[in-house]
């Protein structure tokens, strides 16, 4: 629906992260993510926002429903915090196999 329904272009590269719906149907809270990172997440929400009234109509009229819920969009961090962690963990294994690489050379060195 994001894909081709909307064109809107502060919403391209954006990812629906989770939906958390309450039990009267009264909300769903929607998180969302993009590729561009946090810092376009105040265009994002904003776009959402702008959306929310269509994007509510086209999921009731898909989705059978006695009542749809209200929309609530939040940024979610998760992916950018999952990105840097696998970062964090590449560095640490370039240093630990850079440290392994370096132990082997100096033993090398000593026995020769």
């Amino acid at each position: 629906m994001l894909i081709f329904d909307i064109h809107d272009p502060r919403l391209s590269g954006v990812s629906v992260t989770d939906v958390i719906v309450d039990r009267e149907l009264a909300y769903a809270d929607v998180f969302v993510s993009a590729l561009a990172g946090s810092e376009k997440a105040q265009e994002v929400l904003a776009g959402f926002q702008h959306a929310s009234g269509f994007l509510r109509s086209e999921l009731a009229r898909r989705v059978e429903l006695r009542t749809f819920p209200q929309l609530r969009f939040h940024w979610d961090p998760t992916p950018e915090r999952a990105e840097r962690i696998e970062r964090l963990l590449e560095e640490i294994r370039g240093e630990r196999q850079a440290g392994v690489e370096t132990s082997l050379s100096s033993e090398d060195d000593d026995t020769g």
